[in-house]
């Protein structure tokens, strides 16, 4: 389920790392000192906040399973 959702990574210059966001999940971040690391900690972020969703009966969103394209 964690591979649906967008995920965004980009480099923080405030907090010197990398950071990754899940725009369809309400305050699902992560972040990691490479690309990689934040992807990593994103993706188990996505399931705990899955997790909690569950546990306190909140909704999850349905993956919109969009793609960003750059002009």
């Amino acid at each position: 389920m964690n591979e649906r959702y967008e995920i965004i990574i980009y480099w923080s210059q405030e907090d010197e790392t990398y950071i990754g966001e899940v725009p369809e999940l309400p305050g699902c971040l992560a972040h990691g000192p490479t690309h990689e690391a934040a992807l990593t900690s994103v993706k188990e972020a996505i399931s705990l906040w899955i997790d909690t969703a569950k546990e306190f009966g909140d909704p999850i969103p349905t993956p919109k399973e969009r793609k960003l394209m750059f002009a």
